[in-house]
């Protein structure tokens, strides 16, 4: 049986290959951004996640607001422990899950990254409309909300 592909569904299929073309091109761009802070993309994707909490959060926590693994977000979340940039602490509801913490360092770094991602987030958005920038905001949600709830 033969299926018959939409227009939608071409354009949805465009649109995730798209996204990842761009998905590995904003990884070697932050890279390079802020790879003399210590930092990688995906750390600074964790530590951005850890700043981002009024209160911390074990792994498993981090990894359910970024869409990652637990497991690759502890590794991550142990090499920004291994160079001073995170902390674990004692979690009170959880003996095991400790809660991951910014230190004073992880947040000078932290800082740091963010005031260079301010000018590139600028010169990306140069010439855009910020309506176009919010409609694609808004597919790209309504999509990740699909896949989440299929």
């Amino acid at each position: 049986m033969t299926k018959i592909r939409t227009a939608g569904s071409a354009e949805v299929t465009d649109l995730i290959l798209e996204i990842f073309r761009l998905y590995g091109r904003l990884l070697a761009a932050g890279d390079a951004l802020v790879e003399d802070l210590g930092l990688s993309s995906a750390r600074w994707q964790v530590l951005g996640a850890v700043a981002a909490e009024a209160s911390p959060l074990p792994v498993a926590g981090l990894a359910r607001r970024i869409g990652l693994t637990r497991q690759a977000v502890q590794r991550v979340a142990n090499d920004l422990e291994a160079i001073g940039l995170v902390a674990f602490e004692p979690n009170p509801e959880h003996q095991r899950a400790k809660l991951v913490v910014l230190t004073a360092s992880g947040r000078a770094t932290y800082d740091a990254a963010e005031q260079r991602q301010i000018p590139w987030a600028n010169g990306l958005a140069r010439d855009l409309q910020v309506s176009d920038i919010q409609t694609a905001l808004q597919t790209v949600r309504t999509l990740a909300a699909r896949l989440d709830h299929p």
